[in-house]
């Protein structure tokens, strides 16, 4: 189980630009009949337990008593360096259930795609319900067996865990194949101008005398 060491953050009014210079991440954490807390933690070991839990695993948050299991329910990104700038931790109780955005992850390789057809990506992740302890971290989705063009994956071919109830509707379509579809080329109209040069010169011919041709 992933775990991230934090403490209360007793200054509250404390500059969040300044507290982020200094490597340290302004966080919360709430939930679980408790309080919201201001919390800190260093940003850098944040961003490690990020990359491998996501929004879908427990990460125990020791430094405030007892270790306290919870989810990374919200990550504020800077705009522009698209680094976290400040977090929300969800508090979880074990047996009480949670609804959580769980990351699908996308193997091996469609026999359709390799003979020429489109891969269309829907959804990139799945809802489902369970104890915080049941959640998986992820769901793995096969493209090996979207051996036709037009075949799909749906999210209720998807293999649940025992005690993870779906939250997405089963028969969304999670990845499919589709036919590549060659871009119809369009004639391209005549300048305006070129058609009125055209329309004179046939007013011109017609206004012209017929030669004559007798003798």
């Amino acid at each position: 189980m992933l775990s991230l060491t934090v403490e209360k953050r007793e200054n509250e009014s404390a500059n969040a630009s300044q507290l982020l210079r200094a490597g340290t991440l302004p966080c919360v954490v709430y939930g679980g009949q408790r309080e919201s807390t201001p919390i800190i933690c260093a940003a850098k070991e944040f961003g490690k337990v990020f990359d491998e839990a996501g929004e879908a695993t427990i990460v125990m948050l020791s430094g405030l008593g007892e270790p306290l299991p919870t989810l990374i329910h919200q990550v504020d990104l800077d705009p522009i360096t698209n680094l976290p700038r400040h977090v929300d931790f969800y508090a979880v109780t074990k047996g009480q259930k949670v609804e959580v955005n769980v990351p699908i992850e996308f193997v091996g390789e469609s026999p359709a795609v390799k003979a020429g057809a489109n891969l269309v990506k829907v959804l990139h992740e799945i809802e489902v319900e369970a104890d915080p302890m049941s959640l998986p971290h992820r769901f793995t989705v096969d493209l090996s067996v979207l051996a036709e063009v037009y075949a799909q994956i749906h999210v209720r071919d998807i293999a649940l865990p025992a005690g993870v109830t779906l939250v997405t509707p089963e028969d969304e379509v999670i990845v499919l194949t589709q036919e590549v579809v060659a871009e119809a080329v369009e004639e391209t109209p005549k300048d305006i101008a070129d058609v009125e040069v055209e329309e004179k010169g046939k007013k011109e011919e017609e206004a012209s005398p017929t030669e004559n041709t007798e003798a």
